[in-house]
């Protein structure tokens, strides 16, 4: 089994950039879960996507424009949300912030960051 170190100091830990003012830093994970944490800059967007894994997120910091499936919502700091698989989602960054994010399985179509790549 694939599994991270089990801590994971943030100063050690790699930002990669995954679009337009949004950076992704992995955290934890093995073959059943991962954690991540997304910071986006004021305007950045998380584009519409789907994927098989089931997501939960907690917002960190900053206000978000949040497009679950046909609902749209305004979320900021102490809020959360579920992604269903296969759900089309994104977000708007509306104030600079951070979601905080676990994949069941683990997304390992994500770079680790030790700059590999894994498959299962």
């Amino acid at each position: 089994m694939i599994q991270s170190n089990l801590f994971q100091y943030e100063q050690d830990t790699a930002w990669e950039r995954v679009g337009d003012g949004v950076q992704r830093q992995l955290l934890g994970f093995d073959d059943k879960l991962m954690l991540v944490k997304v910071k986006f800059e004021k305007g950045s967007y998380g584009t519409l996507h789907s994927h098989a894994h089931s997501q939960v997120s907690y917002v960190e910091s900053g206000v978000f424009e949040m497009t679950l499936g046909d609902t749209i919502k305004i979320i900021s700091k102490g809020d959360g949300y579920y992604v269903p698989p296969y759900t089309v989602h994104g977000c708007v960054c509306l104030e600079e912030g951070m979601l905080v994010d676990a994949f069941s399985p683990a997304r390992w179509d994500f770079t680790i960051a030790d700059g590999k790549k894994y498959a299962l």
